[in-house]
């Protein structure tokens, strides 16, 4: 049978927050404070990616040309038709010659250094524009999956519309010039905001630090990957009309903040204008150790044994971030199915620890028996644990 512990718990977790609150008091930025907070990227935005709460915003609705940023519409397409079986990973895209011609090594953008009518698995297809930005990866996808360049641009923007994006408009695959390819930074960060959620085992291709192909090796562009803690995507894009700009994810005790910042003059100032505003994004966050390795969370009822409760541990820290306004509307509770039989191992896992936020999970941690629990046959023993469970349940 299921059951939900929480009366211990909650008085545990309460004077706990009780002087970890105390502390946030003292140290908060004022809101006035950030209120007066500038960036000087042209565009800029920054969401919770949890609740989709909006932390700041630049000209967020205006168009703008995207870039290579537009590369993550061309991936969701990918992503989307692997996920429905029209590709598979293993499949083999060819690389005409126009992808070779517009995206490859001659073109003098960015590029996989595919070979001319050479057949690549789609899975280094997805790895080279996620890592590299490779624009014969791009085109020859494209041609893949709608015949040309230009009718998957289409069926991209059709898809935009169906997940809400209401400005954005693509004319083709790579994010090159053109006047009909224009996005919003608050639909590049929407757009991330759904390849984070919905697409997690894709979502790690945007942290690969290097990629090589026909035996030439390239770095990931994104620079909050080996400055910032936490960063593990998301897209760069330049040209000279966009000029430099970043989607850029990062996660930091369970909680994960999306900034786009566009329109900068040179890779220097994009990389300033990302680190100053997710600092300061999490800034309006405060962290809590809740829990330490190995110590108490709660105990569980133990029927039929020596004992009548085992201890439960995490055997992981237990960190959460929080808003000032959202630690009212914390809940913490544990989770296990019981009474738990006798004999009980110590290390065994039986429960989970959770944290929510208006049913938004901040963290979980799998719970385990700290000791061991000897069985009891003894019949008052048994009466006792009986007659416990009727009454309390537990």
């Amino acid at each position: 049978m299921g059951k939900t512990m929480g009366r211990g718990l909650s008085r545990l977790i309460g004077m706990r927050l009780l002087a970890v609150l105390a502390v946030f008091a003292l140290s908060a930025e004022p809101l006035a404070a950030q209120e007066r907070f500038a960036t000087e990227a042209p565009y800029a935005f920054l969401m919770d990616a949890g609740s989709g709460t909006i932390l700041y915003e630049k000209r967020a609705n205006e168009l703008m040309a995207p870039a290579s940023m537009s590369k993550l519409m061309t991936l969701v397409m990918a992503f989307e038709a692997v996920d429905r079986g029209q590709l598979e990973l293993d499949d083999r895209i060819l690389i005409t010659e126009e992808a070779w011609k517009r995206g490859g090594a001659k073109s003098g953008g960015s590029t996989m250094f595919a070979e001319l009518d050479s057949h690549v698995p789609l899975r280094d297809i997805l790895k080279g524009i996620a890592v590299v930005s490779a624009n014969d990866a791009c085109i020859a996808l494209a041609q893949a999956l709608a015949g040309s360049e230009a009718a998957f641009a289409d069926l991209m923007t059709t898809r935009a519309r169906e997940l809400g994006l209401e400005r954005s408009t693509f004319t083709n695959a790579t994010g090159l010039p053109d006047p009909g390819q224009r996005m919003t930074v608050r639909e590049l960060a929407m757009l991330a905001r759904y390849i984070v959620r919905d697409f997690p085992e894709f979502y790690e291709l945007f942290d690969i630090r290097e990629f090589t192909w026909n035996d030439i090796p390239q770095h990931n562009r994104n620079p909050l990957l080996d400055r910032v803690p936490g960063a593990d995507g998301v897209k760069t894009g330049y040209t000279k009309e966009a000029g430099y700009g970043l989607v850029g994810s990062v996660q930091r005790f369970g909680r994960r903040l999306i900034l786009v910042v566009a329109g900068l003059p040179s890779a220097d100032a994009r990389e300033e204008a990302a680190v100053k505003l997710i600092d300061w994004g999490f800034g309006n966050y405060q962290a809590y150790v809740m829990f330490e390795p190995g110590q108490t969370v709660e105990k569980a009822r133990v029927w039929g044994g020596d004992a009548a409760w085992v201890p439960l541990v995490t055997r992981i820290p237990v960190d959460i971030m929080l808003a000032a306004e959202e630690r009212h509307f914390m809940r913490a509770e544990v989770s296990y199915k019981g009474p738990l039989i006798a004999p009980v191992k110590a290390g065994t896992q039986v429960g989970t620890l959770r944290f929510t936020v208006q049913d938004r999970v901040l963290a979980e941690a799998p719970l385990y028996t700290d000791a061991s629990v000897q069985k009891n046959d003894g019949l008052l023993r048994r009466a006792l644990d009986t007659l416990h469970y009727f009454i309390f349940g537990a």
